[in-house]
């Protein structure tokens, strides 16, 4: 036995392990967990573990090795594959890995070691998943684990020495920089789940801000780690993909990873679960509404069951996976999806915990660990005494739980800690103690935990005692994200000493009790005003750490609420916040004790001290109000410069607040019994704590002609046909494209100035970076500097002067991104500074101008105004908007050695441009550079010709130095250097008769370019087309003027200038209906357009839908019954205030460039009947490949699973317009017909020859007669070309309309809206594919949404950007979609002018969200009547909190008057 033994060990060690460790793996990821549990459960594994018990074990020890060698390998391959392994799944969880466990610790464990270390590490190395690539974790780097003895804390630790000490090592795959404020804010998106087996919780993380060293004994899972195509996707990655919820996919992975999070530890939530989920994820294509929908289907109320139908609730048995039909109308369908179609959720398939980590972690405590980099040594410390002991040491060490701000100094702020402490194991640090006076949390308790505990004691003490509680809890709800809340700790909250923070008011206000210690011993310090010693300070001692708080409970006769305003309900830095704290003599409303507390007041958290003194003893009455406003009102300050702006607003919300307070507490007295004033019944709404209502929508089209062949795809709901992909991380973005062998990596060198001379550039500290290879500076272009999209008035790298902030002077070439980003930031330029013009009223003055200045007239505008019964004028300011597309602008550059070839793998929109450019700069002609495009996570205009910026200076460094050389822009690097959508300032008169008819219009565009032409003259062109949006004016003229200004030159964005047009003409079509007191949609619906009308540029309208839009739009949004609602609702409301609009829009479809209006394609069929498609559009979400492929399928009359799209080149199709105008489908649709109806021509006579054939017979039969099965298509569109200078030929194809109507509620006091219900109606002709459209429809809607009321760009005086980033640039997430949200394609409207009798999609819907701009004006107009003022005012976009609160104008406002503007230096300008 003992040589048996022996030899059986030696055997499996290099023959059997081999064989398995290959087989199995492969085996059991295609086979084995399907089939496990069904079968073992109940047969099985009662008879075999009693046998292998008593009789198996014997037998094999004394005569299995005999046969193995000979037999039983030979036996167990097929066995494997068909019986045995469908059934070894259970058994292996519930008995074998018992032993093996044990077996493992003491002899596989050994040998897998050395294996893994010296194989499956080359392995990872070679086989990088895309979106693990995107993660950017950090596997070349050299982990040595030793033990060491810390001399000085005499400990014995293990190291880990790290080559790079890495701080981002994870990077979410939907977002390539964290979307963080320095107050411990949100990222973009997490694709990584953080799992402790101690508390046997999932946690959601933020993979950009979990460093490497935070993720000791933690189980990481990525999007690749839970399914793949290739394997089999899990139910929360085929439910977003089937219900349409991926568009440009770059920010799917994270939202799948936040649902799966929430699923492993919560397998039946609710909605409000799953919004609460994804507070800290967010998607720039969908709209959301789609992957609420698909998500639906896991929660209460939507049944989890995947469409089985187990009972009440399930999906199949409501609205949400069920195919209704209209009664009246069969062909209105109402579903995109079929719920039937969804795998269930089986939690038993679900991934383990790692056996080895969950023997690391239990029963033992984490060994204190030191992780030395370059730069930076991380200690974690495990017992309080060590930490102690390492804070004495390194007094000015940073302190790091979540790493939620150190992780934003370091990446943004460019700070370096030479010593990092995380004490996260620290027991002490994580104890929560229920005391008599209140509960104590450990400093290092993450506010998700803290939120736990708190909500649990709110349950189960009495109500008096839970007020601060409940204060906390409410300011918790809007903290951050999930994704935060899991990892940040309520100690490092209050030691950022933020003032903006949201906790820190309700522990001041309430007088929570801080210990704090150090070597030496410990004290208590009380939260007062005394804590804060100043901006990001506190009174502790630099050696001093914070161990625990204790929030108290609260008395029988205290009250507290707690207040958060900022620009986005969810996941957003605070403007203001507030907490206030009231305690009455008992059985009275005398004020014992008053404390006010506010956060952005002052440069630090303050309290109101003044005020509360003032009132002590006083009665709560109306009385006290007064007197507290106008005490606020001195007290709570600010200079007229600080940081942040806003002076008015914020001043005058502390007065707000306070109101709330007064109120809320009122009603509380009286439920106590206490004799106080009554709340006013109009007032009372003022005292609501918002509740997320649960979102619905829905969503109808046409369906497809009976006896339509199931074959042919067009006109039904197909998915997206990357969207599996994306779900999964599969999917290959540009940075995705694996490493060649010596890549560089390339970073921007950028102005600090807006205008100004160079002096000098200082390269020396650079060059002494390490990994540093080259500069380079517009000397080094072998070709010419200067480039442009339609006139060379840029450079690809300034030269001896700059005109905005963000200018590319030059650009560092380094070995790895991050010694390359580091140089880039000590490159010394020394300016002479110029006037910069910043703003267009600076333009104005100077007369700073682009030529020429277009006008556009129509009728005798003299002669019209003197019809006019009425003439008005007025003006509206239309702030610009950044693209934030996830994906940020990205080139690799790959120079392919001969003949100054170059193959560039870029983000664009426009590979033409982009390979034209690139050569000019390189002095090569055209055909020496390939540019390729796979698909882009985003691009709404951004990367039509931005995007060149970066390719030419990428691929100049790579001509340089002949080497494959990559850059991907960091997000507020993108935000700084490429521009968005134009400001545009806009000045009307307007002549209308009593009726409402308007009869004259004159009106002025002036839009900001920046300090290059770039398109700026198309997109003002645009936007004279038009200024009268859907509405006939007999007597019009429209002047544009391109302002030439200091500030990155602005460019395409989804709409091109159409959204600044029509929304100057909405303004002065609501300030006529204002000033005739009629309704606005009596006002506009007497001005829409007819059939047969003239446009003011001479274009006849045919077949106008306008009114079919605008009358059923009215009919699904129940308009009438509505507006007799709010108008009720109104009345009985004095604070709160709701709106309601209706808003047509008509978009031209066309460039207006006639040479861009055409398209090629071309279709090769191969021998074995598969097509491969390539056409001149590019995919960035919309769709465009999966139209296309649809348009082939029915042209060839094939299944769409034959034909396939690689990806847009150059080389393929030359000569490509943009990826733009909302024309593609159209241009590269028709371009595709062509092409493939020459291929079925072709293939006719053997269709003929052999009509029972199939596809592939008749291709093979074409072939062997020597028939070309490859074609070109072209397309052109016909009949257009317009003169701006005789106002005459056809603009455009034709038009899409489309009409919205939308509901909103503003709460007055704060200038807060919820928004309703919108309901949408579009003409898209006869849809190509509904999902894809209806998708269109609510992401352009949303992105409408951010543009009007939400996303607002500031600029300092000088022209510095400062909003570059999510944290504090902010586009709608989740929670800002409408609440019902109802999107109707119109039916029987086909659009002969386009493919398949479509129409164009993807910017015409945006417009329509300027439906809720108008519902907050007619808010706010009804707000102002309560203070009695009337008529029209200026209210200009975006329609943020702020602007609605100063427009809201009370007795409240009049309290916090600003200075006049001029003089005093504000914070930001409008530019």
């Amino acid at each position: 036995m003992r040589y048996l033994i022996r030899y059986l060990m030696r055997y499996i060690r290099w023959n059997l392990m081999r064989y398995l460790m290959w087989y199995l793996m492969r085996y059991i990821r295609w086979n084995l967990m399907r089939y496990l549990m069904r079968y073992i459960r109940w047969n099985l594994m009662r008879y075999f573990m009693w046998y292998l018990r008593w009789n198996l074990m014997q037998y094999l020890r004394r005569y299995l090795m005999r046969y193995l060698r000979r037999y039983l390998v030979q036996y167990i391959r097929p066995y494997l594959r068909w019986n045995l392994l469908r059934y070894l799944r259970w058994y292996l969880r519930w008995n074998l890995m018992m032993y093996l466990r044990r077996y493992f610790r003491w002899n596989l464990i050994r040998y897998l070691r050395r294996y893994l270390r010296r194989y499956l590490v080359q392995y990872l190395r070679w086989y990088h998943p895309p979106s693990l690539r995107r993660h950017q974790i950090s596997l070349d780097s050299h982990l040595y684990v030793h033990p060491h003895r810390d001399r000085d804390s005499g400990l014995v630790v293990n190291r880990l020495e790290v080559k790079e000490l890495s701080w981002a090592v994870l990077r979410g795959a939907a977002a390539p920089v964290p979307s963080c404020c320095p107050d411990t804010k949100h990222t973009v998106n997490s694709c990584c789940i953080l799992d402790w087996r101690v508390c046997d919780v999932h946690y959601a993380a933020n993979a950009c801000l979990a460093p490497l060293c935070s993720l000791h004994l933690v189980a990481v899972t990525t999007v690749e780690g839970i399914g793949s195509v290739a394997r089999k996707l899990h139910p929360v990655q085929e439910r977003i993909a089937k219900a349409h919820g991926s568009q440009c996919g770059f920010c799917t992975p994270g939202i799948v990873m936040s649902m799966y999070a929430l699923l492993r530890n919560n397998r039946t939530p609710k909605m409000a679960d799953v919004e609460e989920a994804f507070q800290g994820n967010l998607c720039r294509c969908t709209g959301y509404r789609a992957i609420l929908e698909g998500y639906k289907s896991f929660t209460v109320e939507g049944g989890c069951c995947g469409g089985r139908g187990r009972g009440k609730g399930c999906c199949m048995t409501n609205d949400n996976g069920a195919v209704r039909t209209s009664e009246e109308n069969q062909e209105e369908v109402t579903s995109l999806f079929d719920a039937a179609d969804f795998a269930p959720l089986d939690p038993t398939q679900e991934v383990i915990f790692p056996p080895e980590l969950m023997s690391l972690t239990k029963g033992q405590r984490s060994p204190s660990l030191c992780f030395r980099g370059n730069r930076t040594v991380w200690l974690q410390p495990n017992s309080l005494e060590e930490f102690l002991h390492l804070k004495w040491k390194h007094p000015d060490a940073r302190v790091v739980v979540g790493n939620t701000e150190v992780g934003i100094e370091v990446k943004f702020k460019n700070m370096l800690y030479a010593v990092v402490l995380a004490p996260v194991f620290v027991p002490e640090l994580n104890a929560v103690t229920h005391t008599e006076d209140g509960i104590v949390f450990g400093a290092s308790c993450t506010l998700s935990h803290m939120g736990a505990v708190l909500r649990q004691a709110v349950e189960t003490l009495p109500p008096h005692q839970t007020q601060v509680f409940l204060a906390v809890l409410e300011q918790l709800r809007w903290f951050a994200g999930q994704q935060i809340r899991n990892v940040a700790a309520v100690g490092g909250n209050i030691m950022t000493a933020s003032p903006i923070s949201d906790l820190n008011p309700v522990f001041m206000a309430v007088g929570c009790k801080l210990t704090v210690m150090d070597k030496v011993g410990s004290r208590v310090v009380q939260m007062d005003d005394g804590f804060f010693t100043g901006y990001r300070r506190t009174v502790l001692r630099p050696q001093e750490i914070l161990v625990s708080i204790e929030i108290p409970y609260s008395q029988k006769t205290q009250f507290v609420s707690a207040f958060k305003q900022s620009p986005r309900r969810e996941d957003d830095i605070s403007i203001v916040t507030a907490a206030m704290s009231v305690t009455f003599t008992p059985g009275t409303n005398v004020i014992q004790d008053l404390r006010l507390s506010f956060g952005g007041m002052a440069a630090t958290t303050v309290l109101a001290k003044q005020t509360a003194n003032r009132l002590l003893g006083r009665c709560w009455e109306e009385e006290l109000l007064h007197e507290a406003c106008s005490s606020l009102a001195e007290e709570m300050t600010l200079d007229l410069s600080v940081p942040g702006g806003m002076v008015t607003y914020r001043r005058t919300l502390t007065l707000s607040l306070f109101y709330k307070f007064y109120l809320t507490t009122l009603q509380k007295l009286r439920q106590q019994g206490v004799d106080v004033d009554q709340v006013p019944s109009d007032c009372r709404s003022a005292t609501d704590v918002y509740l997320p209502p649960t979102p619905s929508s829905a969503q109808i089209y046409q369906s497809v002609p009976e006896g339509q062949s199931l074959d042919d795809v067009v006109g039904r709901p197909m998915m997206h046909l990357s969207a599996m992909k994306q779900a999964t991380g599969e999917a290959v973005y540009c940075d995705d494209v694996p490493l060649f062998e010596n890549e560089l990596y390339l970073s921007l060198v950028t102005s600090s100035k807006a205008h100004a001379r160079i002096i000098s550039i200082d390269t020396s500290a650079a060059e002494r970076s390490p990994g540093v290879v080259c500069f380079l500076f517009a000397d080094d272009i072998p070709g010419s500097n200067a480039t442009g999209v339609i006139q060379y008035d840029e450079t690809v790298l300034a030269d001896r002067q700059v005109t905005c902030v963000g200018h590319i002077i030059g650009a560092v070439v380094a070995d790895t991104q991050i010694h390359a980003q580091r140089a880039a930031k000590v490159v010394k330029v020394e300016y002479e500074e110029l006037q910069p013009l910043v703003t267009i009223q600076e333009a104005i003055a100077a007369q700073s101008f682009y030529q020429p200045i277009r006008t556009l007239q129509k009728g005798d505008l003299e002669a019209g105004f003197k019809h006019a019964d009425h003439i008005l004028e007025g003006e509206i300011h239309i702030g610009g908007q950044e693209h934030f597309y996830l994906e940020t602008n990205v080139t690799l550059a790959v120079p392919r050695g001969e003949d100054g070839e170059m193959e560039l793998f870029v983000s664009t929109q426009s590979a033409t441009k982009t390979q034209s450019l690139v050569a000019k700069a390189l002095g090569v002609p055209a055909n020496r550079v390939v540019v390729r495009v796979k698909r882009m996570g985003g691009g709404f205009g951004g990367k039509e010709s931005r995007s060149t910026v970066l390719s030419t200076v990428v691929a100049v460094a790579a001509n340089k130095l002949k080497r494959p050389v990559r850059c991907m822009l960091d997000r507020d690097e993108d935000m700084l250097v490429t521009g968005g959508r134009h400001p545009f300032y806009g000045k009307y008169k307007v002549g209308f008769l009593t009726s409402g008819r308007v009869v004259a219009l004159d009106v002025s565009y002036f839009s900001n370019c920046g300090n290059s032409q770039d398109l700026s003259l198309s997109v003002l062109e645009r936007a004279l087309f038009h200024l009268e949006n859907s509405y006939s004016v007999e007597n019009i003229r429209g002047r544009g003027f391109c302002c030439r200004t200091n500030l990155p030159s602005n460019t395409a964005f989804r709409g091109f200038g159409g959204p600044q047009g029509m929304m100057v003409a909405e303004s002065w079509m609501t300030d006529v209906a204002q000033s005739l007191g009629r309704p606005a949609e009596e006002v506009r619906r007497l001005n829409l357009y007819m059939e047969g009308d003239v446009t003011p540029y001479n274009q006849v309208l045919d077949q106008v839908t306008l009114q079919r839009c605008w009358d059923e739009c009215l009919s699904r949004s129940n308009y009438q019954h509505r507006r007799a609602a709010i108008d009720v609702f109104n009345s009985q409301n004095r604070w709160t205030k709701r709106g309601l609009a209706i808003i047509p829009t008509k978009f031209g479809i066309s460039f207006t460039a006639l040479f861009l209006n055409q398209a090629g394609a071309l279709v090769h069929i191969y021998t074995d009947g598969s097509v491969l498609l390539t056409h001149g559009g590019t995919e960035m979400g919309q769709g465009l490949h999966t139209k296309m492929i649809q348009v082939a399928s029915r042209v060839l009359c094939i299944p769409c699973s034959k034909i396939h799209i690689s990806e847009t080149s150059t080389n393929t199709v030359p000569n490509t317009s943009p990826t733009a105008a909302s024309a593609s489908s159209d241009l590269n649709g028709a371009a595709v017909q062509n092409a493939c109806e020459l291929l079925v021509r072709r293939l006719q006579p053997y269709k003929t020859k052999n009509p029972e054939g199939s596809w592939e017979d008749w291709v093979k039969a074409a072939y062997f007669d020597r028939v070309n099965l490859s074609a070109n298509g072209f397309y052109k569109t016909p009949d257009i070309g317009y003169d701006f200078d005789t106002n005459s030929g056809r603009a455009f194809c034709y038009f899409s309309y489309g009409v919205a109507c939308s509901e909103v509620e503003v709460d007055c006091l704060t200038g807060v809206h919820k928004n309703l219900s919108s309901t949408v109606v579009m003409d898209v002709g006869h849809s190509l594919n509904p999902a894809i459209d209806i998708g269109q429809v609510e992401g352009g809607f949303v992105q409408g949404l951010g543009l009007f009321t939400l996303e607002q760009l500031h600029y300092s005086p000088r022209g510095v950007l400062l909003t570059r980033g999510p944290g504090s640039y902010k586009i709608p997430a989740f929670g800002d979609i409408p609440t019902d949200f109802t999107v109707s394609l119109l039916r029987d409207a086909p659009n002969e002018k386009a493919i398949f009798a479509s129409k164009a999609v993807g910017e015409p819907p945006l417009f329509l969200a300027a439906s809720v701009f108008y519902a907050i004006k007619d808010a706010v107009t009804a707000a102002r009547a309560e203070s009695d003022i009337r008529g029209p005012f200026r209210l200009d976009s975006p329609a943020s909190a702020e602007r609605i609160r100063n427009a809201c104008s009370d007795h409240f406002n009049q309290l916090c008057r600003s200075a006049e503007p001029g003089s005093f230096t504000p914070w930001s300008v409008q530019v």
